[in-house]
């Protein structure tokens, strides 16, 4: 099976004054069409330093990041714009949409973005929309969604674009246990329906047990845990 995400010994390292702060040391990481990957790890062990070098979101000290085969570094900024809006979507513990915008005009976004028309956009916002089970909400901004709501929005914004992986930085950590529950399933049954691979990032033990593959990060060292 191919793999969508792919990253070779990749390093990053901090300076604080004199000191230099190594975050991540050598890790290696591949993943395959479809799979879904948990990334474990006692808090500032670096593991949102890794998506964002995964997503292109800031640059390795050094090592290789590729999305299908694309070498990031070899890229311009402009470059790993596209990919990243064509290949990968991205969903955090806070929703981050827009609270001005109804939850249609969030989830579109990334397309408009593309340039696809507006009718196109919002047909297939409404259509996302819809499959995680907001067709009742799409007029609403995010103030008059739940918890919950807002975070089933943020999932289909970073799916309308059909990526190639959706990389997922504690995304129930801001929710209460049995909401977080319902967010998870949801991520698994997009998951089947979609082929969409997943990176998530969590501390929840139970959610990470559902992957299909955990891995640690300690010390700036990425292992297997299962």
């Amino acid at each position: 099976m191919s793999e969508v995400l792919a990253c070779r010994d990749l390093h990053k390292t901090y300076r604080e004054g004199a000191d230099a702060v190594h975050v991540l040391r050598g890790v290696h990481l591949g993943v395959a069409q479809g799979e879904i990957v948990a990334v474990v790890g006692a808090s500032g062990s670096g593991k949102s330093t890794l998506l964002h070098l995964l997503g292109g979101l800031d640059e390795p000290t050094s090592g290789e990041v590729d999305v299908l085969g694309r070498p990031m570094h070899a890229l311009s900024d402009a470059e790993r714009g596209e990919v990243r809006n064509r290949s990968l979507g991205f969903v955090y513990q806070f929703h981050h949409l827009l609270m001005e915008f109804s939850a249609l005009e969030n989830v579109a976004m990334p397309l408009l973005i593309r340039r696809v028309s507006p009718d196109e956009a919002r047909e297939a916002a409404a259509a996302m929309l819809k499959e995680v089970g907001l067709a009742g909400r799409v007029s609403h901004t995010p103030g008059e969604l739940s918890g919950g709501e807002r975070q089933r929005a943020a999932l289909a914004r970073a799916l309308v674009t059909k990526p190639a992986c959706v990389l997922a930085d504690e995304p129930t950590g801001n929710l209460d246990r049995r909401t977080a529950q319902n967010v998870f399933e949801l991520m698994l049954e997009l998951n089947r329906a979609h082929g969409t691979s997943l990176v998530i990032v969590t501390h929840e033990p139970s959610l990470a047990a559902r992957a299909h593959r955990v891995m640690r990060l300690q010390d700036g060292v990425l292992t297997t845990a299962n």
